[in-house]
Formats: C-alpha cells, sequence, structure tokens
C-alpha cells in the first residue's frame, strides 16, 4: 500500500509560518518524485494547484511563481520525509495541501500530476487574522 502521510496544518495569521511533513514509504523513497499541491476553498479536486516539487535526490526543485521566495522545499533521508516550510503567509494560501508521490526514472521532478500519482489525504492550511 501506497501511504503518503501529511501533518503540521494549523491556523495562521498573515506574515506567519508553517512546516508541513509528508511521510514516504521506505521503498519509495529513492524512486518518487514527490510534490505539494493545495485545493483552495470551493476548488474541485481537479483544480488543484500545485506549490513546489523535489526530485529523489534533491537536485531538481521547482516552485509555482506565486510562492517562489516564500516556500521552501526539501528531504530528510534519515526519517524519509519531505518538508515544506511556509513562510510569510498571505490569506491566498488557505486550503486543503497534499502530499503527492510520482515514480521518476531519473532526479527530475514535474508540478504535473498524472493519473498515476498517489496522493495523501491532505493538511488544512488556513491563513487568517
Amino acid at each position: 500500500q501506497f501511504l503518503l502521510v501529511e501533518s503540521g496544518g494549523g491556523l495562521v495569521h498573515p506574515g506567519g509560518s508553517l512546516r508541513l511533513s509528508c511521510a514516504v514509504p521506505d521503498f519509495a523513497w529513492n524512486y518518487y518524485a514527490i510534490s505539494w499541491h493545495r485545493q483552495a476553498p470551493g476548488k474541485e479536486r481537479g483544480e488543484r494547484e500545485a506549490v513546489a516539487c523535489i526530485g529523489n535526490n534533491e537536485e531538481e526543485i521547482t516552485y509555482t511563481d506565486s510562492v517562489k521566495g516564500r516556500f521552501a522545499i526539501s528531504r530528510n533521508a534519515a526519517d524519509r520525509t519531505v518538508y515544506l516550510l511556509m513562510d510569510n503567509l498571505k490569506p491566498e494560501d488557505t486550503g486543503v495541501y497534499y502530499c503527492a508521490a510520482d515514480r521518476r526514472f531519473d532526479r527530475s521532478c514535474s508540478l504535473e500530476s498524472t493519473p498515476s500519482t498517489f496522493w495523501g489525504q491532505g493538511t488544512q492550511v488556513t491563513v487568517s487574522s
């Protein structure tokens, strides 16, 4: 079973920070690129926005323009966890954040999901004063 487990969401004021975690199965660690996506309130699953991705050895990292300079994605092999550090949060960052995994045969990553993408259950992030 391919199980991704997110944690770290919560309520934060504008300008605040949160760190999201995604626990990745051992068997997938070296073979899957990991990405973070968010689903804003009122949006459908097909309207999820990819915000960041990281290849299986951190050589490739990509961010969507709206989070560049504010979000940082990283991998920790010791605990098989991918992190998304979010700084200077804005109300428009509110949504359910999903961790996703895609099989890669190189060290690249992509912000595009496919029918073969594995998804976590999501964690709620609310930015509000």
